[in-house]
């Protein structure tokens, strides 16, 4: 009869990892790269009018969400200010790309090697994209006042100091990979959110004690999204499926058989359907900006009022109902691009398996096209549902200084569960046990 345990199992799982001397080098590790990234996170670039730069963040909302994923960074002007997201972008575009073209889908067909290919590939492909980047916030700064100068030589002093530091940040989460515990990359991104959201939660109860009804209805809000989106992050349909295959053995001829299941997840697209609509309804208020007048309100006025986040009723419902059609529609859209990449059904009839009552080839393939459509109403309905989430819960409590993010939301939660789950298989392999059944 196994022993009363005493200690809750988290609280136990985290005592078993640091006693053992290869886990805690690993746990150590990260949280020193998680140092070294917000060290990083705090060197200013030169040339930049810091409390005029601060009071701009005040007064913008969208602004000040989008600071948030950098923690700080982005609001300081630092050297990590645009974090890891010139990677983000164009690993999201070599994804795109590699079934498309026929030569990088010949490459990613080529094992090991071909992913380091693809890797080197999105790596000389993030250059370019966090200059283009780096350069658009340095010229938005600089017609906002904030930074003065605008000669060639500090602009690209400025513009490579900004790409060096997401190519340093990049490396950091690659050591993260390599020598300490989960997805360095996912882990960068988690350091940046979560330091950003003590300073808003904190601002959030200064202003709202006007309002603790609110408050605490805001709060049961995010509690409840953050269990929503573990449930369908973890949510799977399970195909079952018969493997035979026929060995020549000693002269004769043996027929081996097992079953299995492909776990297909409800939520397969991931959060990119979120950054994807995103980028699209902030595109026509970043591209009005350039041209509006205060002092003469014209069109490009009209369109940042229809494209603002903030915006009250009823114009804020034109805003959050496109966010809310544009990520359903990109949800089937990079579901149907993942899963036509991924081939299930010719990889089952390569391996000698089948799915009971189906014939192998195109009504295997018909079949999980079929129930891939089905599941994916229920992820699609999910993302659409919690990226209009921090509208309802500001329209429903009226708490206006928290400014939660369903993108942020969706990524911390993602990567405590894979932490979690890496971790765990750390102690299985070691015979100790761990906190998720």
């Amino acid at each position: 009869m196994r022993p009363r345990q005493t200690r809750p199992r988290l609280l136990q799982a985290m005592i078993d990892a640091l006693s053992l001397p290869d886990l805690r080098r690993r746990i150590l590790i990260t949280l020193g790269i998680l140092v070294v990234f917000r060290f990083v996170a705090h060197v200013p670039l030169p040339g930049v009018d810091l409390p005029a730069l601060e009071d701009f963040f005040q007064s913008n909302a969208l602004l000040g969400m989008l600071d948030m994923f950098s923690g700080g960074a982005m609001r300081r002007f630092s050297v990590a200010a645009m974090g890891v997201y010139p990677y983000i972008t164009a690993s999201i575009i070599m994804q795109l790309l590699v079934p498309v073209i026929p030569k990088l889908q010949a490459i990613s067909q080529e094992g090991e090697s071909g992913r380091h290919k693809i890797n080197l590939i999105t790596h000389w492909l993030t250059v370019p994209m966090a200059g283009l980047s780096g350069y658009g916030q340095l010229v938005f700064l600089q017609r906002q006042g904030i930074v003065s100068s605008a000669d060639p030589l500090p602009t690209i002093a400025i513009v490579l100091s900004m790409v060096a530091g997401t190519m340093f940040l990049i490396w950091l989460g690659e050591r993260i990979t390599e020598y300490g515990i989960g997805n360095g990359i996912s882990i960068i991104i988690f350091g940046g959110i979560v330091a950003g959201f003590w300073e808003m939660i904190g601002q959030g109860f200064m202003v709202g004690q006007a309002n603790w009804g609110g408050l605490a209805a805001y709060v049961l809000i995010a509690l409840a999204t953050i269990v929503v989106i573990v449930i369908f992050t973890e949510a799977h349909r399970r195909i079952p499926v018969q493997y035979s295959r026929s060995v020549f053995r000693g002269g004769r001829m043996y027929k081996h058989s097992g079953s299995t299941h492909i776990p297909l997840r409800v939520n397969t697209a991931g959060m990119i359907p979120l950054i994807f609509a995103m980028s699209l309804v902030l595109f026509p208020s970043m591209i009005a900006s350039y041209f509006a007048n205060p002092a003469e309100p014209g069109i490009a006025d009209a369109i940042m009022r229809l494209f603002d986040p903030n915006a009250a009723l009823p114009i804020g419902l034109f805003y959050w109902g496109l966010f809310f059609l544009l990520t359903l529609a990109f949800a089937f859209f990079y579901t149907m691009v993942i899963f036509q990449q991924q081939d299930l059904s010719n990889v089952l009839q390569r391996q000698g398996g089948s799915i009971p009552g189906i014939r192998p080839g195109k009504q295997t393939k018909d079949y999980l096209d079929g129930v891939i459509k089905h599941i994916t109403w229920a992820g699609a309905l999910f993302l659409a549902s919690v990226a209009v989430m921090p509208f309802l819960a500001r329209e429903l409590t009226n708490v206006q200084a928290i400014q939660l993010s369903s993108m942020g939301l969706l990524i911390v939660v993602g990567v405590v569960l894979d932490t979690m789950k890496q971790l765990e298989a750390q102690l299985v392999m070691r015979r100790y046990e761990g906190f998720i059944k």
